[in-house]
């Protein structure tokens, strides 16, 4: 499966405790070459329906549109970053655009408290 950063896959998360994002969802790819084609897990970001998620640091939200293939506003929860066995990745959903993806990038350099 060739994988790139900024696409949106289904995903299915598996049961968790807590706040944990779980079962059948979108996700975006972080995760960049060439690790795509050498790792069994992938770094993605849950994605989520639930508007009041972006009241959380650490999210975009962002609108549905013809090319990241979602069907209503959703958020980014990139303070949810995590690795996940490539074989939960379903079908893909679409793409964010450069924009969205930097912002994205963004908090992650602030999450890890480094400038990538």
């Amino acid at each position: 499966m060739n994988l790139t950063q900024g696409e949106i896959y289904w995903v299915s998360f598996p049961a968790s405790e807590g706040r944990e994002q779980t079962g059948q969802r979108p996700a975006l790819i972080i995760q960049t070459a060439p690790f795509n084609e050498a790792l069994p897990t992938v770094l993605v970001v849950p994605i989520t329906s639930n508007l009041r998620a972006a009241a959380f640091p650490g999210t975009i939200r962002i609108d549905p549109d013809e090319h990241n293939g979602l069907t209503v506003p959703s958020v980014l929860l990139v303070f949810q970053l995590r690795a996940i066995d490539r074989k939960r990745l379903q079908n893909t959903a679409g793409k964010i655009s450069p924009s969205e993806l930097e912002k994205v990038l963004e908090i992650i350099s602030t999450l890890v408290g480094k400038k990538l």
